[in-house]
């Protein structure tokens, strides 16, 4: 017997109320981070376009979620020809149209609106398809055979491959680790057996381990051969591995971050009170700005409030009865989970800078969109989650 709702009386609020709080946080950072901007950038208001992207944002939600879920799982194959198309164009069409940033081509032009990353919207449509992979594979061969799971990695990693490989010929190492991470969510829970995932999973810290030997031993060979000639990537890594010695290049943004975070101490300095300079903190180091500002406590404030978003994101895939829901949801828990460890790791040096954006806070409009989208789908799945009285 099901407890009959309507999905308006089934909107979860909670996500909604945590959402409108980050969007108050996001909004007064921008705003305090815009004092320190270079000059070319005085003009823009950048806390007012965020508004403006979180209110078309809304609305992306609000559509997003009067779409019944089960149709993304009809159209996913289209979506995904469709994003491939896109990822493709960056490839093939000329610089007026696409353009490179900080060594990366992976931004198209779109006049006064600014520039659109077609990996964005890349990582919801790879979350639904793969959801999508999953669900069906599940549904034909429920015995779960050791057979079945390498057929299931199989179609995971030939879906995966092309998105992948493209971002890595951007190159766009950062979005490329989202991707994956995306993957690895979607496989923890995808019913394969855990013998094969721990394999995978040593196999990938061998890898990784050997990738930080060559590049520790043989830098001429790892800037030649794996990252292609772009200095700027090597780079990263001297300046995250020993950021005071390369503070004048290399480190700098990280040592200025350091700073930041570090001079806030515990309660912070106040509102607008910033001393220590960040090249364009309204975007990628805006956790340090917001530390600076308010300290450890603001810091940790803002930390919970993604705690509590990842939580609750969490206890709505759990809830959902639909198999296809509940993939949705670890996709998008896996995508926000990654990119607010990566971000927030970055700007205190546990982590390497990959340029990747603190998710509903940092300044972007792409990115906010497919973030928005991406809690439409969660709230779409809570809104069509039927409860039964004796579950």
């Amino acid at each position: 017997m099901t407890n009959e709702k309507s999905p308006q009386q089934q909107i979860d609020y909670t996500l909604i109320f945590i959402m409108f709080l980050l969007a108050i946080v996001s909004s007064f950072a921008i705003n305090s981070a815009e004092s320190t901007l270079p000059e070319t950038l005085k003009g823009i208001n950048f806390s007012m376009k965020q508004i403006q992207w979180y209110i078309i944002g809304a609305f992306a939600v609000v559509v997003t979620m009067l779409i019944d879920y089960d149709r993304f799982k009809q159209l996913a194959w289209y979506l995904y020809g469709f994003g491939l198309l896109l990822l493709l164009g960056l490839e093939v069409l000329p610089q007026g149209i696409v353009q490179t940033i900080k060594g990366a081509t992976s931004w198209y032009r779109i006049g006064p609106l600014g520039n659109f990353q077609p990996s964005e919207l890349m990582k919801i449509i790879i979350i639904i398809v793969l959801s999508k992979i999953i669900t069906d594979h599940r549904e034909k061969y429920p015995k779960n055979t050791l057979a079945d799971d390498f057929l299931l990695i199989g179609k995971i990693a030939a879906a995966a491959a092309p998105p992948v490989l493209l971002l890595i010929r951007q190159p766009d190492m950062g979005m490329t680790m989202v991707f994956c991470a995306i993957i690895g969510s979607l496989i923890l829970i995808s019913g394969i057996q855990w013998r094969i995932i721990v394999t995978a999973a040593s196999t990938f810290l061998i890898g990784a381990g050997t990738f930080i030997f060559i590049f520790i031993k043989y830098p001429d060979f790892f800037l030649k051969y794996i990252l292609r000639g772009e200095e700027y990537q090597l780079d990263r890594f001297y300046g995250w591995l020993n950021p005071w010695e390369y503070s004048g290049e290399q480190g700098f943004q990280l040592v200025k971050s350091l700073l930041a975070i570090g001079s806030g101490e515990l309660r912070g300095k106040g509102y607008q009170n910033l001393e220590v300079y960040l090249p364009e903190a309204h975007t990628d180091f805006i956790f340090a700005i917001i530390s600076e500002q308010f300290g450890f406590i603001g810091g940790s404030i803002v930390v919970s409030l993604f705690f509590l978003l990842i939580y609750r994101m969490i206890h709505i895939s759990l809830e959902s009865n639909d198999p296809f829901g509940s993939f949705l949801c670890t996709g998008v828990i896996g995508m926000i989970t990654f990119q607010v460890f990566q971000n927030v790791g970055m700007t205190i040096g546990l982590l390497p800078i990959t340029g990747l954006p603190l998710p509903f806070v940092s300044y972007g409009g792409s990115s906010l969109a497919t973030y928005m989208v991406a809690i439409g789908i969660v709230l779409n799945v809570r809104s069509r989650t039927r409860k039964y009285m004796f579950d």
